[in-house]
């Protein structure tokens, strides 16, 4: 893991319709399309413009404070891209493909 500064600046900060923005450093998307889902390679763009205009936006049912943006890509896919808020600004968390919304409250739909 690493420590510091290095590779830390900020990736990307998208604005979402639920009043905070969304940071993404650089080192921590690396660590997403490296180990958890690499099938998110080079679709920064894509999980920006999912937190900027997502279809629905869900509520975590065990932390509050966690929201799961989804945006649907084709009839049977869509992109998620789950972000937590501390105070007025969020962090990404995850992003993935899924072929369906999971669970959670619907707090926002298109």
């Amino acid at each position: 893991m690493m420590e510091g500064s290095q590779k830390s600046e900020i990736l990307f900060e998208a604005d979402t319709p639920l009043g905070f923005a969304v940071r993404v450093t650089r080192n921590y998307w690396e660590f997403i399309v490296s180990i958890k889902h690499p099938s998110m390679a080079n679709r920064e763009k894509e999980v920006s413009d999912v937190l900027k205009h997502p279809d629905e936006i869900r509520q975590s049912l065990t932390d509050p404070s966690v929201f799961l943006f989804y945006k649907k890509v084709r009839p049977d896919k869509w992109v998620c891209a789950i972000a937590k808020r501390l105070n007025k600004v969020g962090f990404l968390i995850t992003t993935y493909p899924t072929d369906s919304i999971k669970e959670g409250g619907r707090i926002w739909q298109k």
